[in-house]
């Protein structure tokens, strides 16, 4: 006899964002700093090379300078990634009772492991894991990959889930972010160009089979074309180049000294590769670019915010997660 009165199936969503350091700190910098690049997947180099380069060159020094970065943007309840993650997470579970939702990290608190587990505790028996990046990398979105089956590993009963690789061009992702710049357009006219930012990689990333370029790329075209922009408005470029190696270009900062020399002195600005803003998008773009735009003879710089906790971004990572609206 078949049982109609079985308890209702309960599914959980879990956003993971790359992470922050714990406090304002030069400690919990350089903590986050040394779990984060000791990562197989964030940097290639061999690991005996790379344990002298990361130990002997950059702990001594970059967490004090990025202390001072985040000094700029961090807010009163911590880091704005860490802070806006978890309100984007808080509003939909509270829009959608019916649904488990919660977010972790890569690196940094909270665990994947420790949202996972938790999950388990509440009978959770589907799970939905959606990598705060909209285009796919071997960087990012395969380290979330690697988090989660190696928690799944030495278990014996492993739940029904499911992972979301990239959404980068997803409709409604594609038409929130246009819907973002138009609603800055309307506050301010459009600048003569917009720039469409992604964090760099170094090129040889995409020569081994890496996806992100090409998916940047894609992501752009489609804005663009969203936004009915033709090609002299708008452009791709690639920020956050790091080392000597050569990274995926346009870079963004030798653009920014380029266009004012070209007669551009006004642009917007947006990053469509960050769900959410963080010390890059919030320091590096709408400050320290921003100023080296304006020194190279630029005029006017608007940095248009990430989708962050927004209606519509709530909505949209409900959509690419193909979950129906909850709320009773």
């Amino acid at each position: 006899m078949i049982q109609d009165n079985l308890p209702p199936k309960k599914i959980a969503l879990l956003l993971v964002n790359l992470g922050s350091p714990k406090a304002l700190t030069v400690t919990a910098v350089r903590a986050f700093l040394k779990q984060f690049l000791w990562d197989r997947r964030v940097v290639n180099l061999p690991r005996f090379l790379w344990w002298f380069i990361l130990h002997l060159v950059i702990l001594p020094f970059r967490p004090r300078k990025s202390l001072k970065s985040y000094k700029k943007i961090w807010l009163d309840t911590g880091s704005p990634l860490t802070v806006i993650t978890q309100s984007l997470a808080e509003k939909m579970q509270l829009e959608n009772p019916n649904l488990i939702v919660d977010y972790a990290m890569s690196y940094g608190e909270p665990t994947i492991a420790h949202k996972l587990t938790a999950f388990k505790k509440q009978n959770v028996s589907e799970i939905i894991v959606l990598p705060l990046y909209p285009q796919y990398s071997s960087t990012t979105t395969a380290s979330v990959y690697d988090a989660v089956i190696a928690h799944f590993k030495p278990l014996r009963h492993i739940p029904s889930w499911r992972f979301i690789s990239d959404y980068h061009q997803h409709p409604s992702y594609i038409t929130a972010i246009a819907s973002s710049i138009q609603q800055a357009w309307q506050t301010q006219a459009p600048a003569t160009l917009l720039l469409i930012s992604f964090h760099g990689l170094p090129k040889q990333l995409t020569a081994w089979g890496d996806p992100y370029y090409h998916q940047c790329l894609q992501t752009a075209t489609l804005i663009a074309q969203e936004l009915g922009l033709n090609s002299q408005q708008w452009q791709c470029v690639f920020q956050s180049r790091f080392g000597r190696t050569e990274w995926l270009q346009p870079y963004c900062i030798e653009t920014l000294i380029a266009l004012p020399k070209q007669g551009i002195k006004d642009i917007d600005i947006v990053c469509a590769g960050f769900a959410v803003d963080c010390l890059e998008t919030l320091e590096e773009i709408a400050m320290t670019n921003k100023d080296i735009f304006l020194q190279a003879g630029g005029e006017s710089y608007r940095y248009i915010p990430a989708l962050n906790d927004s209606q519509q971004h709530l909505q949209t990572l409900l959509e690419i997660s193909n979950i129906k609206h909850t709320s009773t």
